[in-house]
C-alpha cells in the first residue's frame, strides 16, 4: 500500500487523535516540563542570591522561555513529533501530508501553544480541538501538522475481513486471471487497515483499489455495492478458488500415489483350488530322453529304475 505510507514511514489517514488522548499527552508533558523549571529555578535562586532584582528577572525569564517554550520546540524536533507525553500516549505529531515535522513546525506548534495551553490553561486549545473536524488546535492550523494516533493493536491487521453475506458467491462468474499480485497485495492490506484509516481515506483508497480491480477484470460493479464491500468479496471469491485448486490438486496427487503406495501386494496372484475338495496335482516329471544331451541326469520313472544309457 505504497500509496498510502510516505514520508518517514508515516501512515497517512490514521484516525486523528482526539481531545481526551491529547490532553491526557499535554498534562503529562507539562508535568515533566514544570519539574525540569522547578528544579532549575531553585538552582538559579541559590546562584543568583548576591544579584540585583533585575539580573534575577532576566534569568528567570530566561530560564521560562528556554524550559517552557525552548524544551518542547527541541523534542518535538529531535524525536520527530514524539514527546513523552505523546509517546506514552501512543500519538505523534505529522505534516499534513504524512511527513515528519521539521524545526519550523514546532517552533510554530511551540510558540503559540505558550498562549494556547500555558497562558490560557488550555481552554484555547481545547475549543480549537473541539470545534476543528480532526481535532487541530490553531498551533497545528498555522504549522500545518496534525496529531494521529501512531499504536494499534496489531490484532487488528492479521486478518481480511470477510464481506457481507449477500455478497457471497456473487462473483463467480468474475474473471481474475488478469489481476497482477501487486494490485492483489495492495487489496489484502486495505482491507486489513480499513478500521485504522480516516473515513475520507479509507473511501478514497477504495474507490481507487475498485477502479483498478474493475479495469483488470473487465466488469463494472454492480449496483449498490460499496466500493470496500466490493474489493471484501472479490478478494473472498480469489480465496475460495484457491482453496478448490488446492483440493483438487491434492486429490490428484493422492490417486496417482495410491497403486505406488499398494507395493508388490497388487501384483501377487493366489490361485485357489477349483473346489474345496480338490487336491493339488503333483508336478509332472519330464519325459525320459525328450530332451536333453547324453550327458543329462536321467529322472527315475514311475516304476523304479532308469534305462541303460
Amino acid at each position: 500500500m505504497s500509496g498510502v505510507v510516505t514520508g518517514d514511514a508515516v501512515v497517512l489517514g490514521l484516525r486523528p487523535a482526539r481531545l481526551p488522548s491529547r490532553a491526557l499527552a499535554i498534562a503529562i508533558d507539562l508535568v515533566v516540563v514544570w519539574t525540569v523549571y522547578l528544579l532549575m529555578s531553585l538552582g538559579l535562586f541559590a546562584a543568583t542570591a548576591a544579584l540585583d532584582d533585575a539580573a534575577v528577572m532576566a534569568v528567570s525569564i530566561a530560564a521560562f522561555v528556554l524550559v517552557l517554550v525552548g524544551g518542547p520546540i527541541a523534542v518535538e524536533t529531535l524525536s520527530h513529533g514524539r514527546s513523552l507525553g505523546k509517546l506514552a500516549c501512543g500519538l505523534r505529531v505529522v505534516r499534513d501530508d504524512g511527513g515528519p515535522i521539521r524545526f519550523r513546525h514546532a517552533l510554530v506548534r511551540g510558540s503559540i501553544g505558550v498562549v494556547e495551553i500555558l497562558m490560557t490553561f488550555g481552554a484555547i486549545a481545547c475549543i480549537a480541538s473541539l470545534v476543528s473536524a480532526r481535532g487541530r488546535r490553531i498551533g497545528d492550523v498555522f504549522a500545518g501538522t496534525l496529531v494521529i494516533r501512531e499504536r494499534v493493536p496489531a490484532a487488528r491487521s492479521t486478518a481480511v475481513p470477510p464481506p457481507p453475506p449477500w455478497l457471497v458467491g456473487r462473483f463467480a462468474e468474475l474473471d481474475l486471471s488478469g489481476v497482477p499480485d501487486d494490485l492483489w497485495l495492495a487489496v489484502r492490506q486495505y482491507l486489513t487497515r480499513m478500521r485504522q484509516l480516516d473515513p475520507e481515506v479509507s473511501r478514497s483508497l477504495a474507490e481507487r483499489l475498485t477502479g483498478d480491480l474493475v479495469a483488470r477484470t473487465g466488469t463494472p460493479v454492480p449496483q449498490g455495492v460499496p466500493a470496500a464491500a466490493y474489493l471484501a468479496g472479490v478478494v473472498s471469491e480469489r480465496q475460495a478458488r484457491d482453496a478448490r485448486r488446492a483440493y483438487v490438486a491434492t486429490t490428484a496427487t493422492a490417486a496417482t500415489l495410491s497403486p505406488a503406495a499398494q507395493g508388490p501386494s497388487a501384483s501377487v496372484a493366489v490361485t485357489a483350488p477349483a473346489s474345496p475338495g480338490a487336491v493339488p496335482s503333483a508336478p509332472v516329471p519330464p519325459v525320459p530322453g525328450a530332451a536333453g544331451g547324453a550327458g543329462e541326469d536321467r529322472v527315475p520313472t514311475s516304476k523304479g529304475f532308469a534305462p541303460p544309457a
